[in-house]
């Protein structure tokens, strides 16, 4: 049975959650989200589950500890937790899901207590080798509240039985168990080859509800990494030219 905790989500585009504990309550965290805390929560850090879920954490990109934030004292206490890039923390009531939801590796930032974190293989092979995002997906299990973080807009969706919806793979948030997750061929000589977007895009199918985000992590890396090339490129050229402009001066000396 997982903790009830009270929480709010502050901020637009770098949010943070902060949540309220009883005394005696606590909250289980990736190592690196905490913002700040009062000063009657204790912190406790350790490979929750034994080294061999610690292993399974790190598999789906998540660290091989567990913080552990408890209240200690009498009255009520709070800590909050921030997003490691831009974009939406999304409250996800497990309730509401059966008890089971599926999302993207590190996007996990915190949950009751109580809340299990596993390893969720894609259940057809096509979707594994040509997922993009990977072959691992993350499960969340239990009956409370848990926070998954995602870059840009979030936009939800509900799909019905049978209904279907391509997605770009690193768009993909979580959905819920109930939905089929598999990865098609973009088809097309041209859209495969001069399309900018890969050749395989996600396929869910209803029915259940699905998270899509518009800034995926590795889209916005992809940008920087780009823009730190050029950037760099740039002063090389500026390093090169204000060297040999110093020789032309010197050498104009005599």
């Amino acid at each position: 049975m997982a903790d009830i905790i009270d929480y709010k989500i502050f901020g637009d585009d770098m949010q943070l959650v902060e949540i309220e504990l009883d005394p005696q309550e606590s909250v289980r965290a990736e190592a690196g989200a905490l913002m700040y805390m009062d000063n009657n929560i204790v912190m406790q850090t350790n490979a929750e589950g034994g080294m061999f879920k610690g292993f399974k954490r790190m598999i789906v990109g998540e660290s091989f500890f567990i913080t552990n934030f408890i209240n200690s004292g009498s009255g009520k206490g709070r800590v909050a937790f921030s997003a490691p890039y831009p974009g939406k923390i999304i409250p996800v009531d497990l309730l509401e899901f059966n008890g089971q939801f599926i999302c993207q590796k590190n996007s996990y930032l915190c949950s009751a207590k109580g809340i299990e974190i596993k390893i969720q293989f894609v259940k057809k092979i096509g979707a594994g080798i040509f997922g993009g995002e990977g072959f691992i997906l993350q499960k969340l299990e239990g009956n409370g509240m848990a926070f998954i973080h995602a870059g840009g807009t979030i936009v939800e969706k509900f799909l019905e039985p049978g209904e279907t919806l391509r997605v770009d793979t690193g768009c993909i948030v979580g959905f819920s168990e109930t939905v089929d997750y598999d990865i098609k061929f973009v088809g097309g000589f041209k859209n495969a080859l001069f399309g900018g977007e890969g050749i395989f895009l996600a396929q869910l199918t209803g029915p259940g509800k699905v998270y899509l985000q518009s800034l995926p992590f590795s889209r916005l890396a992809d940008r920087i990494i780009q823009a730190a090339h050029f950037t760099s490129k740039d002063e090389s050229r500026n390093i090169s030219r204000g060297f040999i402009g110093s020789l032309y001066n010197d050498d104009k000396r005599f």
